[in-house]
C-alpha cells in the first residue's frame, strides 16, 4: 500500500499520541502508532518481536487496485489464494469482493474491531462497509445504501444480516424505542427468510424475493424507525418445485413443529403428507433444523408486534394453501374434471370458513359472460378439465400466499414506523441473484431483468458516469473500456422498439382465452427483436445475452404467468368467506365494467425495478460483490472456471482499472469547504468559516495549507477531486484533531479559569477565616468601650490591638477537662458558655479582714456561676458556691481607676453582693449587658458601694498609688492600683503583618498579565465571520462588530499602545487654544497598573474625569480612561493667562522634561541631599492587605507579637485600593463600590516609594495648596499615635540610604 501513498501523507500521522480518541478517518494513523510503539526513538532499529512468527500471514494483496498485472485470470488467483487461506474478503478501492465460504464464520468477536475504524486500519470485511456507510451517513449527512449483488448461493443475505447486525451494535441510543426498533430490524431476518426463502439447487437458503430495507435515523445517528420494500416473491414455489428442491420454509417448520393444538385446529400432519411439500422428494436439508427455526420465527413475530390472534391467522392460511394442495381431480367421461375426494374441500371449506359447496364448485366450473355490442349477455357456467382444474387451485394458493406475505410485510412497516422527524436513512438491498437454471421460464426472466438493473446502476456509478463526469469537469483521464448492458435493459423493458415485457403484454392482451395461443402470439412477435445482437429467437424458446451469461427461456406457461389474475369465480369464493383475515388479504377487487388492461406481472416488476433504482439513485451507494467459489456448497472445492466466469460478468477487471486511472472521492467545492475549511488559518478562525473569497479558491487554499501533494487532487468546475482515499482519510484525521485540540485548548483554559478563580477563592476564604472572628470580637470590644463611655482608666494591655473578646477562656465548650468538671459542678448541661475565667472573691471572715479568694467565673445566658475549688480528704473537689441569674442584678459597679474590681449589686440578699476581682472585668461587662439587652446600669465613681448581709451597707475606696508594681492591691476596704491609660483611649488596630511574596494567580498560557494600558498583544485581529458557501447568512455566524468591541474593550479587543506623553517633537505651533477649564495632575510616583487601573510613569499628566471619595480617581491620559490612587497625583496648578503669550520653549530633549513642583511638595536635594531612586521589580512587595490577613496564607495578626500603628477614631479606614490577589480590581469606566478592606496609613508627602513597592494609598483628602510646607533638607513626618513610625518615612529613609551607600 506504500507505492500508492504520497510521502507527504506520512507527515499527517507522525504524532498518533497527540489524538485523544480513536478517529474514524485515521489513514496510516494506527501503522504509524504501531510504528512508534516498536520502534520507539524515531532512528533506532526495532527489536525483532517473537510473536511476529506466530501471527498470520497475509496471502495475496488485500486491495486489488494493487495486483501488478490486471486480467482476469490474475483476480481469481488472487481470490483463490485468499478464500484457501480462509480470507473470504477482498477490496477493489471501496468495493467488496466477498466469496461464499460455505461455513460458520465468528462475526460476535470481530465486530468491536471494525467499531469506529476505517477501512485501511482493519483487514476487508462486510464490517467495514457498514461502518464506512454508518460514519458517512453521519460526517456528511446524507442517504447511504449498500447494494449487494451476485448470483444465487453467493451470500447475498448473509452480508445483508451481517450490515443489520453491524448498525444496531453500533448505533447506540439508550431509550426503549430505539432499542425497540433495533429489535425489530434483525427479528425481520428469521421472519422473513421463513417466509421467503427455500432451498434450491444451489443454495439451501436462497431468497425467492427481493428486499430493501430502510433504516431510519435521527440526527444522532440513533435508528428510530424502519421500511422494507418487497420485489417480486416467487409464489410459483408454492404449487411446485424441481426435485430435490423445497417449498419455502416456513411450510416445513409449520408441519414439523407445529403445537398439538395448532394440529388439532388446522388437521396439520407431516410434510410428507402434503403434496405441495413433497413432491420434490425433499423433506429435510442439511445444516437447517426446522423445528429451531420454526421457534425463531415465533419470537420474530412476537417482536414485530403480531398479536395471537394475528398469529393463529397466518398459520390458518397455510393450512389452507396446503390442503389445498391435495385436492385431487378425476376426469369424468365427458373430460371435465370432479374432485377425487370431498372431504379434502370440506375442510378446505371449514378452514376458509366458507360451504364446502361452494367450494367445489369455484374449483370445477368458471363462470362465463358473453357479450353483444358492449352490452352484458349471457352467463354461463362452465366445466373446467382437470388441467384448468388444477391450475385454479394452484392460482387460489398462489395468491393466498403472495397476499399473506404482502400483509406481513406492511404489518412489519406499521410497526417500524419513524416515531420523530428521520434525519438520514442506510437502504440495504438484498435481492434474488443472477439465475441460470435447465428450465428457465417467466420467474428467471424476471430475476435476471433486476440485476441487469442492479448492474447498470453499477456501471453508471463507477464507470460510465465517472467517465463523463471527468469530461464534464475538464480532469485529465485516461478513459476505460467497458461493457454497458444498458442494450440488454433495453432489450427487455422497452416500449418503442417494443421490447420482451412490450411483446409479452400484446400477446396476452390479444389471445387472452387461451394459453397456448398466447404463448404463439408472443413468440410471433419476438421475431422483431432479431436485429438485437443480445437476442436470438429459437422457436418455442429464446435467448438473451445477460451481462452474467446466455440465458435460454422457454415461452411455454410465460403469458399465463405473466396475467397474474386470480379469475372472477375464486375471488367471489374469497368474498363470500366468515373470516374477516382471509378478506382483507384481498382488499382490491378487479371492476368488472373497467376497460382498462390490469397490470401484469411484468408491468409489476418493471414499476418496481424503476423505483428500486430510483431509490438508490438517491444515496449514496456502497457495493458488495458477491462470489460463489462452487456450484455443490463445499468449503474445500474452488472452481477456478466457475469463479473466472463470475469474475469476467461482474466487471472486476475494468473496476480495478477504472479505480486506478480514476479519483477515488470528489465533492463540490461548497460542500469540500464546509466540511474541511477548519483545517486552513486563511478560511478558519475560532472555528468560523472567514474566507471572503469564492468557494473554489478557498478549497485549493485549503489542500495547499493541509501539505497534500498537487498531484493527490485536482480541481475542476465545480468540484474537487482526491484521487487516493488515504488522502481523504488524512483530510478527516486532521479534522478530527482539530477538535480534540480545540477541546484541549477548551479543557487548558477552563482549568486555568478554574485555577485561578479557586485560588481566588481560597485567598478570600483565608482572609476571611482569619478575620472573621476577629471583626466579631472586634464589635464586642467597641460595644466595650460604650459601656465604660470614658469614665474608667484603661490598662494597657486591654489596649493592644489584638485583645479580642473571645469569651470561654477556660473551654467550657470545648469540652476541656476543666471545662467538663466545672460544667458538672456546676449543672450546666447543654447550656452554651457566654464567657469564662479565673477571678478572685473578696471573702470576708469573721473577725478577720476580707480578703480576695481564687474562683471560676461562668456566665451563660440565664446566669452568672461562681465555682470554688477545695480540698477534701487530700482530693481537689470543684463545688459550686454561688449562682447569680441574671434578672437579679440591678447594676454593675466599677471604680474609675484602672483596677480589675466589680461589685453585682443584688439589693438584699441573705449572702450579700459579689465583690470579683477579675483582668477580663470590661469584656464580662459587655456579654452581662449584651444578654440582657442592656437592662443593667454600670455605675463608676471613685468609690464603690455593695450590701453585705441583711442589707447591710459597705463602701470600698479606691487610691492611686504608683509604688503598686503590678495589678492592684487590696487591704482594708481599700484597693491600692497605679495609673492607668486615658479613659478616652481606644484600642489600637491590629498591627500590620509581616511583609511576604504573594503567589501570582495569573501566570499561565491563556492569562495575559498587564492591563489596557499595556503595549497591545501582536496577535492578529478576530476576522469577520463569514457564512457558509451555499449557506444563507445567519445571526450566529455574523456578530454585531460594535457590540463585540464594546464588550471586549477591557479585555481581548486590541488597540494602540498610547503615545509616550511629551515625547514627540512638536511642529512650530499655531497660536494655543484656550487652555481647558479642566483639572490637571502629576504623577508623583511610578505604579503599574493592573486590569483596570492606570499605568503611571514619575511626571505623567494625566486629565481627572470624577473623584471618588474611595481613594480611588477616575483619569484619563492618551484618550484612554482608568482608574489611578489619588495619593499618587499631585494637581498642577493653572497657568496665568497672558494677553500676548510668548512663543513656546523647543521641546526638551528625548527623556528628559522639565518637572513642575507641586505646592507643598518637599524638594529633593538641597540640604538633605536626595538622590531620585527608580523602583525596583524585583524587590519584595508589601503586604496585600497591610493592617489586615497576608496574602501569603501567613497567620492572622493577632497570632503574632504585637506592634503599634496609627490608629484614629475608627479602627476600620473608610476605603482603601482593594488587594490585587484577594478583592476584585476596579472594572476600567466602572465606578468601584466603596468599603473595601483597609490597606495603611498615608505616606509622608514627597516620600519616595519603597524599591520594587508602591507606597500604601492614604484615605486623607489630596493636601490644599494652602498646606504647611516641611523644612528644607527634611521629609515631613506627620504624626504617628502609640509610637508607630510612618511607613512612607520608613520607605524615604530606605530609599536614601540605598542611594548614599551607591
Amino acid at each position: 500500500m506504500v507505492s500508492i501513498l504520497d510521502k507527504n501523507l506520512v507527515l499527517f500521522f507522525l504524532e498518533p499520541w497527540n489524538i485523544q480518541a480513536p478517529s474514524k478517518k485515521a489513514g496510516k494513523k494506527g501503522g504509524a502508532a504501531a510504528t512508534s510503539k516498536k520502534g520507539g526513538v524515531a532512528g533506532k532499529v526495532a527489536k525483532a518481536d517473537w510473536k511476529e512468527g506466530f501471527k498470520k500471514k497475509q496471502v495475496g494483496v488485500s486491495d486489488m487496485t494493487l495486483l501488478t498485472t490486471i486480467t482476469n485470470e490474475a483476480i481469481n488467483d488472487n481470490l483463490e489464494k485468499r478464500w484457501k487461506n480462509g480470507e473470504i474478503y477482498t477490496y477493489i478501492g471501496s468495493v467488496l469482493i466477498s466469496v461464499n465460504p460455505f461455513r460458520g464464520m465468528w462475526y460476535d468477536e470481530v465486530l468491536q474491531r471494525y467499531k469506529g475504524k476505517n477501512r485501511l486500519e482493519v483487514p476487508p470485511h462486510v464490517f467495514a462497509i457498514a461502518e464506512s456507510a454508518y460514519y458517512n451517513m453521519n460526517a456528511y449527512h446524507e442517504n447511504q445504501c449498500v447494494i449487494i449483488s451476485g448470483e444465487s448461493g453467493a451470500g447475498k443475505t448473509e452480508a445483508a444480516k451481517r450490515i443489520m447486525q453491524y448498525i444496531a451494535a453500533v448505533s447506540g441510543g439508550q431509550d426503549s424505542s430505539i432499542q425497540e426498533i433495533k429489535d425489530m430490524v434483525l427479528a425481520t431476518n428469521p421472519l422473513l427468510e421463513s417466509f421467503g426463502c427455500a432451498k434450491t439447487l444451489r443454495n439451501n437458503n436462497s431468497s425467492r424475493h427481493g428486499k430493501y430495507l430502510e433504516i431510519m435515523f435521527n440526527d444522532h445517528g440513533e435508528p428510530i424507525g424502519a421500511q422494507i420494500t418487497n420485489y417480486l416473491l416467487e409464489k410459483g414455489r408454492v404449487v411446485g418445485q424441481v426435485d430435490n428442491e423445497r417449498n419455502f420454509h416456513i411450510f416445513y417448520q409449520f408441519t414439523k413443529a407445529a403445537s398439538d393444538a395448532q394440529r388439532e385446529a388446522f388437521g396439520l400432519q407431516t410434510p410428507d403428507a402434503y403434496a405441495y411439500t413433497s413432491l420434490s422428494n425433499c423433506l429435510d436439508v442439511p445444516g437447517i433444523d426446522d423445528s429451531h427455526d420454526f421457534s425463531e420465527t415465533i419470537k420474530a413475530m412476537q417482536v414485530i408486534g403480531l398479536s395471537d390472534y394475528e398469529q393463529n391467522e397466518i398459520f390458518r392460511m397455510l393450512a389452507i394453501i396446503l390442503w389445498l394442495g391435495n385436492v385431487q381431480y378425476s376426469e369424468k367421461d365427458d373430460g371435465n374434471a370432479e374432485i377425487a375426494d370431498t372431504s379434502v374441500t370440506d375442510f378446505v371449506g371449514y378452514l376458509m370458513e366458507v360451504d364446502s359447496a361452494q367450494v367445489q364448485r369455484a374449483l370445477t366450473t368458471k363462470i362465463v359472460e358473453t357479450q353483444r355490442g358492449g352490452r352484458r349477455g349471457s352467463v354461463y357456467d362452465v366445466p373446467l378439465n382437470p388441467a384448468q382444474a388444477n391450475s385454479g387451485r394452484d392460482a387460489l394458493a398462489k395468491a393466498i400466499y403472495n397476499n399473506l406475505f404482502e400483509w406481513i410485510v406492511s404489518k412489519i412497516n406499521v410497526s417500524m414506523k419513524p416515531r420523530t422527524a428521520t434525519a438520514q436513512l442506510i437502504g440495504i438491498l438484498d435481492i434474488f441473484g443472477f439465475e441460470i437454471f435447465e428450465d428457465n421460464s417467466f420467474e428467471q426472466l424476471c430475476i435476471n431483468y433486476v440485476n441487469e438493473k442492479l448492474q447498470q446502476i453499477f456501471i453508471e456509478l463507477t464507470l460510465k458516469t465517472e467517465q463523463e463526469e471527468y469530461v464534464r469537469e475538464q480532469i485529465k483521464w485516461t478513459p476505460i473500456k467497458y461493457f454497458n448492458n444498458k442494450i440488454v435493459c433495453d432489450l427487455i423493458e422497452e416500449k418503442r422498439p417494443p421490447g420482451i415485457f412490450a411483446a409479452l403484454n400484446d400477446a396476452c392482451a390479444t389471445a387472452h382465452a387461451d394459453p397456448t395461443a398466447a404463448d404463439n402470439s408472443f413468440v410471433q412477435r419476438m421475431s422483431a427483436l432479431s436485429s438485437n445482437p443480445h437476442f436470438d429467437a429459437r422457436g418455442a424458446q429464446f435467448l438473451v445475452k445477460h451481462y452474467a451469461g446466455d440465458v435460454m427461456y422457454n415461452v411455454s406457461g410465460m403469458t399465463d404467468k405473466n396475467k397474474d389474475v386470480l379469475v372472477k369465480d375464486l375471488l367471489d369464493l374469497i368474498g363470500t368467506s366468515g373470516n374477516e383475515f382471509l378478506q382483507g388479504l384481498f382488499p382490491d377487487r378487479p371492476d368488472p365494467n373497467s376497460k382498462k388492461r390490469p397490470p401484469t406481472a411484468s408491468d409489476r416488476i418493471k414499476a418496481s425495478a424503476g423505483a428500486l433504482v430510483e431509490n438508490l439513485m438517491r444515496a449514496q451507494p456502497s457495493y458488495i460483490r458477491t462470489i460463489k467459489p462452487n456450484q455443490n456448497r463445499s468449503a474445500s472445492e474452488y472452481d477456478t472456471k466457475a469463479v473466472l466466469h463470475q469474475v469476467k460478468y461482474l466487471g472486476l477487471q475494468e473496476n480495478i482499472r477504472v479505480r486506478r486511472a480514476g479519483f477515488a472521492y470528489r465533492n463540490t467545492f461548497e460542500k469540500m469547504v464546509e466540511r474541511f475549511y477548519l483545517l486552513s488559518p486563511a478560511t478558519s478562525y475560532a472555528g468560523e468559516y472567514i474566507w471572503q473569497g469564492d468557494p473554489k479558491s478557498g478549497c485549493e487554499r485549503i489542500l495547499t495549507d493541509t501539505g497534500i501533494a498537487r498531484e493527490e487532487w485536482q480541481m475542476g468546475v465545480t468540484k474537487a477531486f482526491i484521487k487516493n482515499p488515504e488522502t481523504l482519510f488524512a483530510l478527516e484525521t486532521m479534522r478530527d484533531r482539530y477538535w480534540h485540540n480545540m477541546a484541549g485548548r477548551i479543557q487548558r483554559a477552563w482549568r486555568n479559569y478554574m485555577r485561578y478563580k479557586h485560588e481566588c477563592a481560597r485567598r478570600i476564604q483565608r482572609f476571611w477565616k482569619n478575620n472573621k472572628e476577629g471583626i466579631e470580637y472586634a464589635k464586642i470590644r467597641d460595644y466595650g468601650h460604650q459601656i465604660l463611655a470614658g469614665r474608667k482608666e484603661r490598662r494597657r494591655f486591654s489596649l493592644l490591638g489584638y485583645r479580642r473578646f473571645m469569651g470561654d477562656y477556660l473551654d467550657v465548650n470545648g469540652k476541656s477537662p476543666l471545662g467538663e468538671e466545672l460544667a458538672d459542678a456546676c449543672g450546666l448541661g447543654k447550656d452554651k458558655i457566654t464567657f469564662s475565667s479565673r477571678g478572685q472573691l473578696l471573702v470576708s471572715k469573721f473577725g478577720r479582714s476580707s480578703k480576695p479568694s481564687p474562683r471560676f467565673l461562668i456566665l451563660t445566658d440565664k446566669a452568672l456561676y461562681i465555682a470554688v475549688t477545695n480540698v477534701k480528704e487530700g482530693q481537689t473537689v470543684t463545688t459550686l458556691e454561688r449562682k447569680i441569674p441574671l434578672i437579679t442584678i440591678k447594676s454593675i459597679s466599677m471604680s474609675s481607676l484602672r483596677d480589675d474590681w466589680l461589685v453585682f449589686n443584688l439589693g438584699p440578699t441573705e449572702e450579700g453582693d459579689p465583690i470579683v476581682s477579675c483582668v477580663f472585668k470590661t469584656e464580662l461587662t459587655t456579654h452581662i449587658l449584651r444578654l440582657t439587652q442592656g437592662s443593667i446600669n454600670v455605675l463608676i465613681g471613685p468609690t464603690v458601694s455593695y450590701t453585705k448581709k441583711k442589707e447591710k451597707k459597705a463602701e470600698i475606696k479606691f487610691i492611686k498609688d504608683e509604688t503598686v508594681q503590678r495589678g492592684d492591691m487590696y487591704k482594708s476596704h481599700t484597693v491600692h492600683v497605679p495609673s492607668g491609660e486615658s479613659p478616652s483611649s481606644q484600642s489600637k488596630p491590629v498591627p500590620r503583618p509581616k511583609e511576604g511574596v504573594v503567589r501570582p494567580i495569573t501566570q499561565g498560557k491563556l492569562l495575559r498579565k498587564g492591563g489596557p494600558s499595556d503595549p497591545a498583544s501582536t496577535s492578529r485581529p478576530k476576522p469577520t465571520a463569514q457564512p457558509l458557501p451555499g449557506k444563507s447568512t445567519s445571526a450566529a455566524a455574523i456578530r454585531p462588530v460594535a457590540a463585540a468591541s464594546t464588550a471586549n474593550a477591557a479585555s481581548s479587543a486590541p488597540r494602540a499602545p498610547p503615545p509616550p506623553p511629551g515625547r514627540a517633537a512638536a511642529p512650530p505651533p499655531p497660536p494655543p487654544p484656550p487652555e481647558p477649564d479642566v483639572e490637571l495632575y502629576k504623577a508623583k510616583y511610578a505604579f503599574q497598573g493592573q486590569e483596570g487601573e492606570m499605568s503611571l510613569q514619575k511626571d505623567d499628566i494625566v486629565e481627572l474625569v470624577e473623584k471618588d471619595d474611595n481613594g480611588w480617581w477616575l483619569v484619563k491620559k492618551d484618550g484612554v480612561e482608568a482608574w489611578a490612587p489619588n495619593n499618587y497625583l499631585e494637581l498642577v496648578p493653572h497657568k496665568p493667562k497672558a494677553v500676548a503669550p510668548p512663543p513656546p520653549p523647543p521641546p526638551p530633549p528625548a527623556g528628559k522634561r522639565p518637572t513642575p513642583t507641586a505646592p507643598g511638595a518637599p524638594k529633593l536635594g538641597g540640604a538633605a541631599g536626595f538622590k531620585s531612586v527608580s523602583a525596583d521589580p524585583s524587590a519584595k512587595p508589601v503586604a496585600v492587605f497591610p493592617g489586615m490577613a497576608a496574602g501569603n496564607g501567613t497567620a492572622a495578626p493577632w497570632k503574632r507579637n504585637a506592634s503599634t500603628a496609627e490608629s484614629s477614631g475608627d479602627s476600620t479606614p473608610a476605603a482603601s485600593r482593594p488587594g490585587s490577589s484577594l478583592a476584585p480590581k476596579p472594572p476600567v469606566a466602572a465606578k468601584p463600590k466603596p468599603g473595601p478592606p483597609p490597606l495603611a496609613s498615608k505616606p509622608g508627602v514627597g516620600a519616595p516609594p519603597k524599591v520594587g513597592a508602591k507606597p500604601p494609598i492614604p484615605t486623607a483628602s489630596r493636601p490644599g495648596a494652602g498646606a504647611p510646607k516641611p523644612k528644607v533638607g527634611g521629609v515631613a513626618k506627620p504624626h504617628a499615635i502609640g509610637g508607630q513610625m510612618d511607613l512612607a518615612a520608613a520607605l524615604a529613609k530606605r530609599a536614601q540610604k540605598i542611594a548614599d551607600d551607591e
